[in-house]
């Protein structure tokens, strides 16, 4: 039996033994796409750092393909792209150097790149639409296509489950566009990702399950569908709420009969 891509069982997470995010359950599928929804400061980022190991596990059950995080000898199997890229404009490194790097973990240092290396990072570059840019610097693109050959970087390391930290954000509309189409190529070929993002409509047609992350917890987890079910009703909630409130500052005087006539006439408009 295949075992789950990546489960989290109560997990907790933080950074100096503080507690950012706890109580943390979820289980990605072989083939899931799961978007990871939530404000600024939520906890959302926090929760894909602990997975990679950049923040403290301080609680609970982390297991990778079966494997306790822990026990996790082989990194390689989780591939990362980072919302703040880290392609310095001072180094001179063409996009198929960069792509390549995703290479290095699986051979030794001395051994030079075979022809195997050279069909995966030519492979990914293709997926991420930057074949026309391979020999080209990566100083010289522009913001969505270096994200996009950070993406190329992660899928040449082959890994079993891609953690993408906002991958649209901070990049033009055009650019989101291009960037939606690759995680779209990406999902259809049945690459699982686990996408933190704080605005789903650049994924929504994407991701095959919502999760939300507010204040450090999960407080939503299901489909699209469901995710736009339980948006509606709370908004219908939050209206009722609002209505209810409106209702209790209505003045019992009769409409002119007090300085709050005005007011009351606006709001009840």
């Amino acid at each position: 039996m295949t075992p789950s891509t990546l489960v989290l069982r109560d997990a907790a997470f933080g950074y100096a033994d503080r507690r950012v995010v706890a109580g943390v359950s979820l289980t990605v599928e072989p083939g899931d796409v799961v978007a990871l929804l939530g404000p600024n400061g939520s906890g959302k980022s926090t929760i894909v750092r602990g997975v990679l190991g950049l923040a403290e596990h301080l609680g609970g059950e982390v297991e990778v393909l079966g494997t306790p995080l822990a026990q996790l000898s082989d990194r390689t199997s989780i591939g990362y792209v980072p919302q703040h890229h880290s392609l310095s404009t001072s180094v001179s490194a063409t996009v198929r150097e960069v792509v390549a790097c995703g290479r290095l973990p699986h051979r030794p240092w001395w051994r030079r790149a075979g022809a195997e290396d050279r069909r995966l990072v030519d492979e990914a570059i293709e997926t991420v639409g930057l074949t026309d840019r391979a020999r080209e610097e990566v100083s010289h693109l522009s913001g969505g296509q270096q994200r996009r050959v950070l993406i190329a970087r992660a899928l040449a390391a082959q890994p079993s489950v891609l953690l993408m930290d906002e991958p649209t954000a901070g990049v033009d509309t055009a650019n989101q566009h291009i960037l939606a189409d690759v995680l779209g190529r990406l999902a259809a070929t049945g690459t699982t990702m686990l996408i933190v993002t704080h605005e789903l409509d650049a994924v929504r047609d994407i991701v095959s399950r919502v999760v939300c992350v507010s204040a450090g917890h999960i407080d939503f987890d299901g489909t699209s569908a469901e995710y736009a079910l339980h948006t509606s009703a709370h908004a219908i909630g939050s209206d009722h709420h609002h209505i209810d409130e409106d209702v209790v500052r209505v003045p019992s005087t009769p409409p002119g009969s007090g300085p709050l006539d005005s007011a009351t006439t606006r709001s009840t408009a």
